[in-house]
């Protein structure tokens, strides 16, 4: 972000006078807690992983970097690709049917604990895909089209 933004009545027009530029992106989820509860045999939820705040890891950027209106980024999609090949497709429309949106709903949640959105800080939007395994020796291709890609490996 180039500049501060928050309040409760943020606006997607804040937001985008906000933004510096976006970029195609990744996130590395990894989790503290183990899939299967020990004691219950019971499969871990989501809820689990929120509760805890154990999922990310970190994220990469694509070297691209574009004006915010540069794109629809309701179309832009992605092709992702484990080890050669593709595991997961969507659309930034999955993302609240429009990525701004979602960061109009942090800032206005963020307002909430009197916090806003800092210059400087890298936001993310959301994922449109599902996580994808990244075992060790798995190499993670995303390629979203004129938009840019992103490359992962796992060493």
């Amino acid at each position: 972000m180039k500049s501060p933004v928050g309040g409760e009545n943020v606006t997607r027009d804040d937001i985008i006078a906000a933004t510096d530029y976006v970029a195609p992106s990744i996130e590395i989820l990894d989790t503290r807690i183990q899939r299967v509860d020990p004691a219950t045999g019971q499969t871990r939820t989501v809820y689990d992983t929120i509760s805890d705040n154990a999922a990310n890891a970190g994220i990469v950027l694509g070297p691209e970097r574009h004006a915010i209106d540069a794109f629809d980024l309701r179309w832009v999609g992605a092709l992702t690709f484990r080890n050669g090949e593709i595991e997961e497709t969507g659309l930034g429309a999955g993302v609240l049917n429009d990525p701004v949106e979602s960061v109009v709903w942090l800032a206005r949640r963020m307002a909430q604990y009197d916090q806003s959105i800092e210059p400087g800080q890298v936001i993310l939007s959301g994922s449109f895909i599902r996580p994808v395994e990244c075992p060790p020796s798995t190499e993670i291709h995303a390629d979203f089209g004129p938009f840019g890609s992103v490359d992962i490996n796992f060493a």
